[in-house]
């Protein structure tokens, strides 16, 4: 079946679809004012998320407990808002060092709508309920549903289907009063209003998702103590860069010599919270 969530309000009647008569003429206008508006579209994106702030943080002191007891976190969308989901789990692995099976993220159209505009394929919510069910979400999983418009069917129906099988639904939408909102426990309003261009989501919308999914999966890795010092204590020294940063870490922490954190990393796998405990273990 395709297209049997709730839309609620005709799209023409969205905030983020709607045109704004202080961009009318836009592509008469010289470069650097088009510049210039597009970069308060951008400013007024993060003062969309400034306002979510409280929204953000109950969710995030709700899913947390949730993953302590091995749950995953499973990111769902459509175009845009689904690949800014995929950047977001793909990112916590080497960032944080959570584990690649616990950041699972679903796309309508597969894996072709990684690289290719399949529009079509969000219209599908029997789609989006059959992966929650291949994906075997339960109770323990924390399931971070993304639509700018609040009324994609795929992404509805997916976290509806979420919910009912006990996981822990956030969801984050651009427009006030989104369908999607019934579907979560935890609904967080992005509030960005009219784009620039009118109805290019992937403007200001986008970014405000970009943002708010950083805000969220950081906060988490913070929770959750895959941060110390505000420094990535947790990170997958997998290349030379990364293992440089890794001893530069055990310097600052520490105060050892480079050539300490060097042999301490080698020493432990370039695990860095391993490290530290053994230069901290060997300092006087």
């Amino acid at each position: 079946m395709k297209g049997d969530v709730e839309r609620g309000k005709p799209i023409g009647e969205l905030e983020t679809e709607s045109a704004s008569p202080r961009f009318a003429g836009l592509e008469t206008w010289p470069t650097g004012e088009v510049l210039a508006a597009l970069l308060g579209g951008q400013a007024q994106a993060m003062s969309a998320v400034a306002a979510a702030l409280p929204q953000i943080e109950a969710a995030v002191e709700a899913a947390a407990p949730r993953l302590v007891t091995g749950g995953r976190l499973v990111y769902v969308g459509s175009g845009t808002s689904g690949r800014l989901g995929l950047l977001d789990a793909v990112e916590l692995t080497p960032t944080f060092g959570w584990p690649r099976e616990r950041a699972v993220a679903i796309l309508a159209g597969g894996s072709a709508g990684l690289s290719a505009a399949l529009e079509g394929a969000e219209d599908d919510d029997a789609a989006g309920a059959t992966a929650i069910d291949e994906a075997g979400i339960g109770q323990n999983d924390v399931l971070i549903a993304i639509a700018a418009s609040g009324r994609t069917p795929f992404t509805a129906a997916a976290a509806r289907r979420a919910r009912e099988r006990g996981a822990l639904v956030v969801a984050l939408a651009n427009n006030p009063g989104a369908p999607l909102f019934s579907e979560a426990g935890f609904p967080v309003l992005l509030r960005t209003g009219a784009e620039v261009v009118a109805g290019s989501t992937r403007l200001g919308a986008g970014t405000a998702q970009k943002i708010a999914l950083n805000l969220f999966s950081t906060a988490l890795m913070v929770t959750l103590g895959r941060v110390s010092g505000g420094r990535m204590v947790s990170m997958r020294a997998t290349n030379e860069k990364l293992r440089q940063r890794a001893g530069a870490m055990l310097v600052a922490m520490t105060g050892c010599a480079p050539q300490d954190a060097e042999n301490a990393l080698a020493e432990c796998g370039y695990d860095i919270a391993t490290a530290l405990h053994v230069v901290r273990s060997d300092t006087p």
